[in-house]
Parts: structure tokens; sequence; C-alpha cells
């Protein structure tokens, strides 16, 4: 059976229908340095465990996801919208 990915737009869908973009990470200022930028373009880090990434929902909503999966299992255990991930929270 395949894995389900649980779209928060679409329900659970199969994880065939995803394309994985990339791991969700903090960009550096602008004015940052040389080597933090580099850091952040070039270098990754190979973590065991939960670890969000960026999934685009190609063959469905076609909506940016934030995925949290376990690098493991690759079992996952959160999804979301990535607009809704990236809003500010109001006081």
């Amino acid at each position: 059976m395949a894995s389900l990915v649980p779209c928060p737009h679409c329900g659970p869908r199969p994880k065939e229908e995803f394309t994985i973009k990339g791991a969700v990470l903090q960009r550096p200022a602008p004015d940052a340095s040389a080597e933090a930028w580099f850091d952040y373009v070039y270098l990754r880090d190979n973590p065991r465990g939960d670890y969000e990434e960026y999934w685009h929902h190609t063959a469905g909503c076609r909506r940016w996801l934030v995925v949290t999966r376990n690098t493991a299992t690759h079992a996952i255990s959160a999804c979301e919208d990535a607009a809704d991930k990236t809003k500010v929270k109001s006081a």
C-alpha cells in the first residue's frame, strides 16, 4: 500500500502526488555575512528523526505544504499549509 500524506486541503493522498522541494530553513538576514549565506544555500544537515520539508501537491490542490517527516522511518507526523506556517501571530 502506498504511503498517504494528510493534505490539509484534499485529505489523505498518495505520496506520489507530491514533489519534495527541500528543508524548511531559517533564511539569513539580507545583510548577513557571506559565510552565513554560503551555509544557507549549500550546506544541509542529515538529521535522524523529525524534519520539516517543503512539499508541493503537484497532482492535487497545487498548494505548498510543510510536512514533518521522520527521516529514519519516513512516517509523517504533521502536514500544514506553508502559508499558514509563515503567518505572523498577532498578539
